[in-house]
């Protein structure tokens, strides 16, 4: 019997964070890994985070009041996402600048986009797995959507939005690097929240 989506939405997003936190700190502990393949390897676990609990946080955009409740989540776990994965890019075009910028070499540029499309396609099917348990209601509509296109747009329009907003928030990234740590995941938290609705 399928119980209310939101808290259980928040619970197997809650959940998560606190298994791959606990997953990272047992490999910083008890794994003696050289440097490469600890560092792939927390990348694939970051990544997996993120992509995981977005997919989760997808079904939670028609929650009521709408759209304040999806926002407020987005806010929420894109701080907590800022907090807990310290480190990581979790993205391939992140990976990208750092490799062009010389900040690591190609060799481990490579294994790190590697790592994150692993990542993102483990994360999709981990979460393909928890909603066919049919815990929440949205998880039945999740797995009877498939692969729909979110797009509520014509592909140029789509485009447009995806480089002005990719354009905006690399500027604001580069900026925020001269912010006080403290606030800096609050601030590229808030700008994220503020793309996605204006998205």
């Amino acid at each position: 019997m399928a119980v209310g989506g939101a808290e259980i939405s928040l619970l197997v997003m809650t959940s998560m964070v606190v298994a791959v936190g606990l997953c990272k700190r047992l490999i910083r502990r008890r794994l003696y890994l050289d440097h490469r393949l600890f560092t792939v390897l927390m990348e694939l676990l970051s990544t997996f985070q993120i992509c995981a609990c977005t997919n989760e946080l997808f079904l939670l955009g028609n929650v009521e009041p709408k759209p304040h409740v999806a926002l407020s989540l987005t806010y929420g776990f894109t701080v907590l996402h800022g907090l807990t994965l310290t480190g990581s890019t979790c993205n391939p075009c992140g990976t990208l600048q750092s490799m062009w910028s010389g900040g690591i070499p190609r060799k481990m540029g490579g294994l790190k986009i590697a790592a994150q499309f692993v990542a993102a396609v483990l994360a999709r099917v981990f979460m393909r797995c928890i909603w066919s348990l049919g815990i929440a209601e949205s998880h039945y509509g999740a797995l009877s959507q498939g692969c729909s296109n979110p797009m509520q747009t014509t592909m140029m329009q789509a485009f447009c939005i995806e480089l002005l907003f990719s354009a905006v928030f690399q500027l604001t990234f580069l900026r925020a690097e001269r912010v006080n740590p403290k606030y800096r995941v609050h601030l590229m938290a808030l700008l994220i929240t503020m793309l996605v609705y204006a998205g």
